[in-house]
């Protein structure tokens, strides 16, 4: 028998490896190998399709990463502060995401279920 240390998706683990054609050897009970739990599945990166705020606008960024879990408005829609402009969802709490200023919506950079980071453009008013 021979030992080995193998490294895969940085786990490392410990082997025997038994010779082909060698007496065989009695063996301890094998130890359980610890599972290697595949990564998480990446999310397709959204496109960003940001918009300045036009002249006299305002822009509503993220204040933390987080996923996007619904948005209440669409373009066109006319706003009031402190309205509910969307629910983001960062370390397992939602937040309310709300107008810092009444104006109308010029444009919605993200999608539901899109992941994102503290300070992307997520929807600017005009």
């Amino acid at each position: 028998m021979k030992k080995y240390k193998i490294t895969v998706n940085g786990q490392t683990y410990e082997v025997e490896v038994e010779e082909i054609g060698a007496e065989p050897v009695e063996t301890p009970a094998p130890r359980p190998a610890p599972s290697a739990t595949p990564p998480p599945a990446a999310k397709p990166e959204q496109p960003k399709q940001q918009q300045p705020a036009p002249q006299g606008g305002s822009t509503v960024t993220a204040p933390m990463p987080g996923t996007v879990l619904s948005i209440k408005v669409k373009p066109g829609d006319q706003v009031n502060q402190g309205d509910v402009l969307l629910v983001l969802e960062a370390m397992k709490m939602e937040n309310e995401i709300m107008a810092p200023v009444s104006g109308k919506v010029t444009a919605v950079n993200i999608t539901e279920g899109a992941s994102v980071n503290s300070g992307d453009v997520l929807i600017v008013l005009g």
